[in-house]
């Protein structure tokens, strides 16, 4: 972002709901904010009066949501174990460190198990979990615990470990709700774009620069989401919302627009 003289690094964060891999019933979307730090202050603005699930990265900020006495309701916390997998990886791959090695075929056969269930109802997903995935857990997070106390605390294989180890709870929530996924990657796939797009218009002129990115990226990534073409979308929608009612601006949303398009289309035909 620029600054006097300089530039400053701003932040944009994104929030994403997709319910597609439980066949829920709500649409996926995207919605970006604007910051010039990463204060925690911003994900509790952000998400004031709301209630819910927060999967996420470990990122402390989040810690307030999860307030027992927050209103309306606490957030419930999900670990994402792509972050966790993370550091092991490296470590398996990089350093050839036997218990990370043995840590990623454990999880790697959590992700497989995954895989089958993917798209199945939030009660399928469940039943399957329970049954088969739960005791993979079990188990990987116990011999987690055992190997930690043949290590020094500080050695990268224990602190990758402990990362999971420290919020079991927040780990092993998927576990008892077959809406939650295995991993926040619809996050992360929505920010791919960022970090793609910065490379070619460098930088934010200013905080309303930043915030204005942030609305921009909240529309086109919602429409790629909805398996709609951005720029046709918003072309048709800047054509029409002056003369479209208040009443009936949510058929400008992209799911309603799409469905709306199809029945048009299938009608000329």
């Amino acid at each position: 972002v620029l600054a006097k003289s300089r530039t400053v690094t701003g932040r944009l964060w994104t929030y994403v709901r997709d319910d597609r891999p439980f066949g829920g019933p709500a649409p996926p979307a995207a919605w970006f904010r604007y910051s010039r730090d990463r204060k925690s202050e911003h994900p509790t603005e952000h998400l004031d009066g709301w209630s819910g699930i927060l999967q996420s990265d470990a990122y402390g900020g989040y810690n307030r949501l999860f307030d027992a006495d927050r209103k309306p309701a606490p957030v419930m916390p999900a670990g994402c174990w792509a972050h966790a997998r993370r550091g092991l990886f490296r470590l398996a791959e990089l350093g050839r460190a036997p218990l990370a090695v043995e840590a990623v075929r454990r999880i790697d056969a959590i992700f497989e198990a995954e895989r089958a269930i993917n798209g199945a109802t939030s009660a399928q997903r469940l039943a399957v979990r329970q049954e088969s995935i739960a005791p993979m857990v079990d188990g990987l997070l116990a011999w987690m615990r055992e190997s930690c106390t043949r290590l020094l605390k500080k050695t990268p294989v224990a602190t990758a470990m402990t990362y999971i180890l420290r919020r079991p709870e927040s780990f092993t929530r998927f576990l008892s709700d077959g809406r939650i996924c295995l991993t926040n990657n619809a996050a992360e796939r929505a920010l791919r774009g960022i970090a793609l797009g910065r490379k070619a218009w460098l930088f934010a002129g200013s905080d309303r620069g930043g915030q204005r990115a942030a609305d921009m990226y909240s529309l086109i990534v919602t429409a790629k989401l909805n398996d709609v073409d951005p720029q046709a979308w918003l072309a048709d929608v800047l054509a029409r919302i002056n003369d479209q009612p208040v009443s009936r601006l949510h058929e400008l949303l992209p799911w309603n627009w799409k469905n709306t398009r199809h029945a048009n289309h299938t009608q000329a035909a």
